[in-house]
């Protein structure tokens, strides 16, 4: 059995990655458990887990921002907030469905993995609201960058360079997030039966209007396009009515009520229509919403494309296929024609370690990731090949 180092301290963290350097280990760092499908295999020595790095260091509610180890449980920290109504405003993304896992998600793996949901197309994703960090790099040696206020930077910004890096750059031990206040009130209209152009036309639509829609989605397999608008009771009514009569020209567009809604919005944000498909790869494509529906129209003519739904007004597709190499190679190559970026977020460990997980990059973009990891882990101890094989 692999062993596990679980510090309870940053200074054990350090500890424990200088010895595994001196010793030739590699580690594979673990936090709830819940995501071990995102990202490529790490074929490591010993795991390296944040479950002990636990607890709530900073909350100043008055200030909007809050601070915790990188294995806090998410829920603990959701928990405090909506005693404030203050929310993370990323609305992030729960994996535990599209993978079959439970256990906890940590809030240091949203910053690790810059996890997000269908607030992003208004708010940003967890990358714009991480403000702080501290983790250890591959020599062991803790580091702090940002701090509790959002300001610009110059130089290298290890903020934004840690969040998405997957933890090939170093072992994330607490994290700063600012906050925002939760809405007072939310309202979903609904439109169906549109086709793919006609929905993403709609949505680019509400998304253009004053009325502030802070999601908008499409799912062709229920026939439904999604609007949904987060506003102060006193305006709501207004907003939703005055947005129902720009969406006339694309069909009557009807109030869901709050329960349905609130389902339809955790389905959107958990790919809970996509979520029985495990044994399909499913994919998670950024690209422009004016691209979007030719993209998935090519992949269907092509066959690649099995099911699929749009979120962030068309700029995300969530789309499975089958596991083959030249279908995921198709895939890949139309993104990157449309100038988009593709992920394959669930396939079984075999083929991750022989696909392109992330969409493949040019080779000076490979030469310098592999040297911004060389200047942080300079040994490759830190989840090798996570992202990028032998990066």
């Amino acid at each position: 059995m692999m062993q596990v180092l679980a510090p309870e301290t940053e200074a054990q963290a350090c500890e424990a990655i200088a010895s595994a350097r001196a010793d030739k280990r590699t580690l594979e760092i673990v936090g709830g458990g819940t995501r071990s499908g995102l990202g490529r295999p790490v074929n490591a020595d010993c795991v390296l887990s944040t479950q002990s790095l636990r607890g709530i260091t900073l909350y100043e509610p008055a200030e909007l921002v809050v601070s915790a180890w990188a294995g806090t449980p998410l829920r603990e920290i959701e928990a405090l907030l909506a005693g404030k109504q203050q929310v993370l405003p990323f609305e992030p993304m729960d994996h535990r469905a599209i993978y079959g896992t439970d256990g906890d998600p940590t809030i240091g793996a949203l910053a690790a993995c810059n996890i997000s949901g269908p607030r992003r197309v208004r708010s940003g994703a967890a990358r714009d609201s991480l403000i702080g960090l501290r983790f250890v790099n591959g020599r062991g040696e803790a580091v702090k960058s940002g701090g509790r206020v959002m300001k610009n930077v110059t130089g290298l910004d290890l903020v934004k360079l840690s969040c998405g890096a997957h933890g090939t750059l170093g072992l994330l031990t607490e994290v700063t997030f600012k906050l925002s206040p939760a809405s007072r009130g939310s309202g979903t209209l609904v439109i169906e039966g549109l086709d793919d152009a006609r929905a993403i036309a709609a949505m680019s639509m509400a998304l253009g209007s004053p009325f502030e829609v802070s999601a908008a989605a499409h799912v062709p397999s229920q026939q439904r396009t999604l609007l949904r608008i987060e506003q102060a009771p006193d305006s709501l009514a207004y907003r939703l009515e005055a947005l129902t009569g720009l969406a006339k020209p694309f069909g009557h567009a009807r109030k869901l009520s709050d329960p349905d809604a609130h389902e339809a919005w955790a389905g959107m944000r958990d790919v809970a229509p996509l979520a029985d498909s495990k044994a399909h790869a499913l994919w998670r494509i950024s690209i422009a919403p004016s691209r979007a529906a030719a993209f998935v129209a090519d992949m269907a003519t092509q066959n690649i494309a099995q099911d699929y739904f749009y979120d962030w007004g068309g700029g995300l597709i969530w789309l499975t296929s089958g596991l083959d190499a030249g279908q995921a190679a198709t895939l890949q190559a139309a993104v990157a024609k449309a100038k988009g970026h593709a992920t394959l977020v669930r396939a079984s460990d075999e083929a991750r370690a022989q696909l392109h997980v992330f969409q493949p990059q040019p080779q000076a973009m490979m030469d310098l990731s592999g040297r911004v990891k060389a200047s942080m882990d300079p040994d490759g101890i830190l989840n090798p090949g996570r992202m990028y094989a032998g990066v």
